[in-house]
């Protein structure tokens, strides 16, 4: 159907008829927050329109950030967002699990180089040092909130690498190395906009808003023993500050 002939004898596009249904269809709890909506297919089918048609409304409803979309998924009843607290003891798997959802990391890539000036300072390293590079994405329910970058200096912090690759998570990896405990020492946060990979991972536009956290954590006798960024989708996550 042409909506340009809608509108020219003053009715409303059937695209938009369709994206009122499927707004009114979330609003009575047809689909909840997280579930995946019917296929193009299916939809079209339901409608009695083409798939095209279908895909105009479900765009609209991204754009009134009701609905996401996720390369080669579908698409899902956006969520509401997830409270992570920022606070001295900073722990993604806690944070996420007492929001309710299902915590889950996935390694990017895991490098052993050299520092460079910044992260050397940050870690109270000499420029040049070694330091473990560890790139990720933490998911929450599945849906990616945001992406990493930890830093680890190798000689304050042995067999980090390997540790990182047995498991992904940060704190088991420091407790392996000899770090049974750590805190946040500083926390700074700077809205960004999205490069292409990290639009690309966290499902977003390039350009999109994201929230950069940049943080040193420190083990008990005050030594930096992580360095790490964080670009967080910012209509994922609630950052609460803890005191």
């Amino acid at each position: 159907m042409d909506d340009r002939a809608d509108i020219s004898r003053g009715r409303t596009p059937i695209w938009k008829s369709i994206a009122a249904t499927l707004r009114t269809d979330i609003a009575d709890g047809r689909y909840a927050p997280g579930d995946k909506l019917p296929t193009e297919a299916q939809l079209a089918g339901r409608f009695g329109v083409n798939r095209h048609t279908v895909r105009h409304a479900i765009s609209h409803l991204v754009e009134e950030g009701l609905v996401r979309t996720r390369r080669g998924a579908g698409a899902f009843v956006a969520a509401a967002p997830t409270d992570y607290p920022i606070g001295t003891r900073v722990r993604f798997h806690e944070n996420v699990l007492a929001a309710g959802r299902r915590p889950e990391k996935r390694v990017l890539s895991i490098e052993c180089r050299t520092a460079t000036p910044g992260e050397a300072q940050a870690l109270r390293i000499s420029k040049g040092s070694p330091v473990c590079a560890y790139h990720g994405l933490s998911l929450a329910d599945g849906a990616p909130i945001a992406v990493f970058e930890s830093v680890f200096p190798t000689d304050r912090v042995p067999g980090i690498d390997r540790h990182l690759a047995d498991t992904s998570s940060v704190t088991k990896a420091l407790a392996l190395s000899g770090v049974p405990d750590y805190t946040r020492a500083s926390t700074r946060l700077t809205a960004v906009l999205a490069d292409a990979t990290q639009a690309l991972h966290l499902h977003v536009k390039e350009g999109d808003p994201l929230l950069r956290s940049t943080g040193v954590n420190v083990d008990n006798d005050g030594q930096p023993v992580e360095y790490g960024r964080t670009w967080f989708a910012g209509d994922r996550v609630t950052l609460t500050f803890e005191h």
